[in-house]
């Protein structure tokens, strides 16, 4: 049994020794910020983290126990290039985590724990990087008065794996803006309207009528039209689904690519499979192959195309064709009758759809359709925007591009998937383009044979 006269440590002494090593840590330490880890999914079985986010930072003094750089094993050139595997340790306080932080992290649920988590990151404001937390040492000093005062937080450099870290503190978000794979747009705010010309041509069919839209088509059928002692007419069908018909498709519409010239009498239209079709002719002026001199920009939904009519007799109608925001075609419903020879027949193309407002917030989810990413850097001066963690590498040119939370919205020019070299709002990020990694996983594809089942060797 112990001596009841000596304490061995009472209170007032450990809260003594307390005070001091807060005192010394505030004096001595640097202004970090401790980042925990929220879990957004898991496995339940295993505990393995599929996504996680980080979003709040709290200040907390830490002192460095390393004194002459780095620990760890530093860069290292290895088979996918070079990992940097630098290491720190930091000592904090144990009073103030428990009264600074632990209170806020007891609110979230899938934080259990009331001292720091392995997982959790460690902003070291001096060297601008993120330090994940691989082991908290909660008993050194080794019970001094029956106590401990302080966690050693034994950290590795954290390696980016398309983690959302939003912290609202510009100096660590600023960390991450230019890590992990990521896209670059280059967006435009006001599309261009797409432009065409045609001609006056005689003998030319000016439409075709569905007789039978036929059914169980998988693909747009042939559409064949006997030829002409002039220029032959070319045509195609538009397809929809039947009601009633549970598998295949039927024909919608047949539309005229070339009505042709020359045709004396009403030429023959054959379509594969069970469609039947037949064709108008006319022997006055209609008008000919749609040329598009311009496709135009910026495009979201199909235009209107509106010819020029004749003096008297049946204005041509037609229908544009719109891939990727521009428009590729113009298909004649109506080739038209009545225009005279050496008429100037206009074509009119709907306007390209005028957008490109707002500032895109930084870590945002942008959607263009069903694809989804989130924006890394946005810069307003060029219409740059870098984003990461793409759902599917399909960012349409021509396609819009939403802000979920800030609602800018713009019209997508160009898409690159090459790791960008410069950052067009961030000098700090400018020493990026002396990175060699993307020189060292070139010269990897030129050593290694991956059609080997296994490149790097038997073992």
């Amino acid at each position: 049994m112990l001596n009841p006269f000596f304490l061995q440590g009472s209170q007032g002494e450990q809260g003594l020794v307390q005070d001091l090593i807060n005192e010394q840590l505030r004096m001595y330490g640097i202004e970090c910020h401790y980042i925990p880890r929220k879990l957004m999914t898991s496995r339940t079985i295993m505990k393995e983290v599929i996504e996680s986010r980080f979003d709040q930072a709290f200040p907390l003094e830490a002192y460095l126990m390393n004194i002459d750089g780095y620990a760890g094993q530093g860069e290292l050139l290895t088979k996918f290039g070079i990992r940097n595997v630098d290491e720190a340790n930091f000592v904090i306080s144990k009073e103030r985590f428990e009264e600074a932080i632990a209170p806020f992290l007891a609110e979230q649920d899938e934080y259990e724990l009331t001292r720091p988590k392995e997982g959790d990151l460690i902003f070291f404001p001096l060297g601008k990087r993120l330090f994940e937390i691989k082991f908290v040492e909660h008993e050194k000093p080794f019970y001094q008065l029956n106590q401990t005062y302080v966690y050693q937080l034994n950290c590795e450099l954290f390696e980016y794996e398309d983690e959302v870290i939003d912290t609202d503190v510009s100096a660590i978000d600023q960390v991450v803006q230019t890590e992990g794979y990521f896209a670059r747009l280059i967006l435009s705010q006001v599309g261009s309207d797409a432009t065409a010309s045609t001609g006056v041509v005689f003998g030319a069919v000016n439409q075709i009528f569905v007789e039978d839209d036929g059914y169980g088509y998988v693909t747009a059928p042939t559409v064949s039209i006997s030829t002409s002692p002039g220029t032959d007419a070319t045509a195609v069908a538009i397809m929809t689904e039947r009601s009633g018909i549970a598998t295949g498709q039927s024909i919608d519409k047949i539309l005229i690519l070339n009505p042709g010239s020359g045709y004396t009498g009403i030429p023959t239209v054959s379509v594969n499979g069970s469609g039947i079709a037949t064709a108008g002719i006319t022997t006055l002026g209609a008008v000919g192959i749609v040329t598009i001199t311009s496709g135009g920009s910026g495009y979201t939904t199909t235009p209107t195309v509106v010819f020029s009519g004749p003096g008297s007799g049946t204005t041509a109608t037609g229908e544009a064709v719109m891939v990727g925001g521009t428009i590729s075609a113009v298909r004649l419903s109506n080739a038209g009758a009545g225009y005279t020879a050496g008429q100037n027949v206009t074509v009119t193309i709907g306007a390209a759809t005028t957008i490109g407002t707002g500032n895109y917030v930084f870590n945002e989810t942008v959607s263009v359709g069903d694809v989804t990413a989130r924006v890394k850097v946005w810069d307003a001066s060029s219409n740059t925007l870098d984003i990461n963690m793409l759902s599917a590498m399909e960012f349409p040119v021509g396609g819009k591009i939403v802000g979920q939370e800030s609602g800018a919205t713009y019209i997508i020019k160009s898409v690159s998937y090459d790791t960008p070299t410069d950052f067009p709002n961030d000098d700090l990020y400018q020493a990026n383009q002396y990175n060699d990694n993307a020189e060292f996983e070139s010269e990897a594809d030129n050593l290694l044979d991956f059609s080997e089942r296994n490149p790097f060797g038997t073992f």
